[in-house]
């Protein structure tokens, strides 16, 4: 997927997704006016900007004199409302690169950039190897949409990964607390748990996205075969037996349920993405399973 940054997602999914919410745990008390209604009424009730009504907000809000002149139906923003701000991070190792896993990480970040746009939260994006190798500071509005799309469109991943070298380094982290969403692989020897660890330094509420190809999960290989690592392209060669395929996938599963726990014991939501899913029915089934979104 490239060229075309409106071709990362159908456009019918965009429109099921301007419905929907990103779940944080928590308001955040933010700079600037969002669309999450803030439970401190007495700081400020004053007037700040329009958007377009969308099902569930409060019809008391709605501008009958906006609607009078322009035919759309406005809801009134004001002060109190707060914003929330959403981290992007993907992965951009070689690794990345096998089956389909870039494809669906970016398509994953843009779904979730997207409904945090169409609800007026800030967003940042950042892609990266052993360092950020290309970054988007912090904007909003569903018209910063199509630029958002064409960064990750023409985003490529390559290079050697040191996800704990990206974020031991204080002035990429987030200077505001808010919620950070990490696509990753997570299929490094070290450094993720220092990464993970970093993030929550930083009062982030962390959502890891582990990204995986059926192929590596599961993979179906026989005889005499040539394993070249995608990142450093040392080779080995190896005799594929049921025995060996049988210890891979015990040590997928120990891996992967590893990551998983170190997560569940830090408040971080883990989640498993596997491509062969659709990408609609990931965002639409299982991030709302895990009470990502709403």
């Amino acid at each position: 997927m490239s060229g075309n940054g409106w071709d990362l997602l159908d456009p019918a999914l965009l429109q099921r997704l301007e419905q929907m919410n990103i779940a944080a745990k928590s308001r955040i008390r933010g700079t600037m006016q969002g669309k999450r209604r803030s439970t401190d009424f007495g700081s400020s009730l004053e007037f700040a900007d329009y958007r377009l009504y969308t099902p569930g907000d409060d019809t008391r809000q709605l501008d009958w004199h906006a609607y009078g002149r322009t035919g759309k139906p406005f809801i009134k923003l004001f002060m109190d409302e707060q914003e929330l701000q959403v981290n992007l991070w993907l992965d951009a190792s070689q690794s990345m690169n096998f089956s389909s896993k870039w494809e669906y990480a970016k398509q994953l970040a843009a779904a979730i950039g997207y409904i945090s746009l169409s609800r007026y939260d800030r967003v940042s994006a950042a892609v990266f190897t052993s360092q950020i190798t290309k970054q988007l500071k912090l904007f909003r509005g569903k018209g910063s949409s199509l630029r958002f799309f064409n960064f990750l469109s023409g985003s490529q991943a390559e290079g050697l990964g040191d996800m704990g070298a990206v974020f031991r380094n204080p002035s990429i982290l987030p200077r505001q607390s808010g919620m950070t969403w990490l696509f990753s692989d997570f299929l490094y020897e070290q450094g993720v748990e220092e990464a993970l660890t970093y993030l929550l330094a930083a009062k982030q509420e962390v959502a890891a996205i582990q990204i995986l190809a059926p192929e590596e999960l599961a993979p179906e290989l026989a005889g005499e075969l040539r394993l070249i690592d995608s990142e450093t392209g040392a080779a080995k060669e190896v005799a594929m037996s049921s025995k060996i395929l049988q210890a891979y996938r015990k040590a997928v599963e120990q891996y992967t349920s590893g990551l998983k726990a170190f997560c569940y014991e830090r408040g971080i939501t883990y989640v498993l993405a596997v491509t062969s899913v659709p990408i609609d029915e990931f965002l639409l089934g299982e991030l709302r399973r895990k009470g990502l979104m709403r």
